[in-house]
């Protein structure tokens, strides 16, 4: 009986990225080979462990790669395929994520809303980053803009805080003219830039529209607001990686060092969810329909704390938004209410207070008029096969 190849997996398992790539190599290992694996849980910056000098397995998928390392494997001949876009060329067989495309969906996704001013905030010297940033510049400069630039460590610098990076951050934002389109060099910058938005009360997306990259999940829908993110396809990252061991490890070699995978696409989020709006009250209107529109907001609530007549608001609003005040507010209320009615059980009258309806039975003839089904067959329409 052949012995199993022997691989170990220097993939971080605290990030949804990581797990995904995990989840490729493992659909490549069930279709076509078998692999006795050695996994740790760790992250980015676990250390490789000590006893991989003397290492007799057959090969490695790594995103913990350093110049160190790559030489020691390089001298040793073991099959290696390296995930790390930290370094740039280590002479590996690298596969990355399509960091230059990914910069310009982001720029393509703010011009999309018609924002006129933009941002990047990234992290120094690290070749992801930098790649990011260098497709979202270039698009931006073809569309005939300019754009902001921060960077700061990304591991935290010997004697420096993060209160004295926030402060940074939150120095660098007020130098930006609004409405301003900010891409994030990922979901944990984006989480930064929407902490330092709030701290200087700049009203997202309504002044600076954010976006990420990654798409963690669960921190991107713990952010206020959710967070926008650009999905990387690293499930197809994990299984290339996989294949391209198997072929190391059986002898087949390929002449390029370098592939990278297109992004997937954008999950769109609350925190680019608008256009860029250049008119100070409209904004302000706009970003009270945002936060109130769930505690049964009326449009002479909004008169009542915007100094503008009602055929300003109506005339600046639906310049912007193509529709009328209180057709933003219903279409707010029944975002939500779609959300509540397939990621919950609640009752039709539960969801018609949270939406900001007094009566049930008003919200059903609003949901109805609206949305062309009643809200339980649009709940059994789309929650079918889901288990509460």
């Amino acid at each position: 009986m052949t012995e199993r190849p022997r691989v170990a997996l220097f993939v971080e398992t605290s990030s949804e990225f990581g797990r995904l790539v995990l989840r490729g190599i493992k659909q490549y290992l069930q279709a076509h080979t078998s692999w006795s694996i050695y996994l740790q849980q760790r992250d980015l910056h676990t250390r490789l462990p000590v006893w991989l000098n003397d290492w007799r397995g057959n090969g490695i998928i790594s995103r913990s790669t350093n110049p160190q390392f790559a030489e020691l494997i390089l001298e040793s001949g073991l099959p290696i395929v390296d995930l790390t876009d930290r370094w740039g060329d280590l002479g590996l067989p690298q596969i990355w994520a399509d960091h230059y495309a990914i910069g310009r969906m982001a720029a393509e996704h703010l011009i999309e809303r018609q924002f006129r001013h933009f941002g990047f905030a990234g992290f120094q010297d690290e070749s992801w980053s930098e790649l990011r940033y260098r497709g979202f510049q270039d698009a931006i400069q073809s569309a005939g803009f300019s754009t902001a630039y921060f960077v700061s460590p990304w591991e935290m610098t010997p004697g420096k805080s993060w209160d004295d990076e926030f402060t940074s951050l939150v120095n660098w934002i007020k130098t930006l003219p609004n409405p301003v389109g900010i891409m994030a060099a990922n979901d944990i910058r984006g989480q930064q830039i929407l902490d330092a938005c709030c701290e200087v009360d700049l009203a997202v997306p309504e002044q600076a529209a954010v976006i990420g990259c990654d798409n963690d999940a669960i921190r991107c829908e713990l952010c206020d607001p959710p967070l926008t993110s650009i999905m990387p396809n690293a499930e197809r990252i994990g299984y290339r990686a996989a294949e391209l061991l198997d072929q190391l490890m059986n002898g087949i070699h390929k002449d390029e060092t370098r592939e990278v995978i297109k992004p997937l696409g954008i999950l769109t989020r609350k925190s680019t969810d608008i256009l860029a709006i250049d008119d100070a009250d409209i904004a302000e209107a706009v970003r009270i329909i945002r936060e109130q529109a769930l505690s049964g907001l009326r449009v002479e609530d909004i008169l009542e704390l915007v100094p503008i007549s009602r055929s300003t608001l109506e005339r600046g609003v639906r310049k912007y938004l193509k529709r009328s005040p209180q057709a933003e507010i219903r279409r707010v209320q029944l975002s939500h209410a779609c959300d509540l009615l397939v990621q919950t059980d609640l009752t039709l009258p539960e969801i018609a207070r949270r939406c900001g309806f007094v009566h049930s039975e008003y919200f059903s003839v609003v949901f109805k008029r609206q949305i062309r089904i009643t809200p339980g067959q649009y709940r059994t329409l789309n929650t079918s096969s889901t288990a509460y």
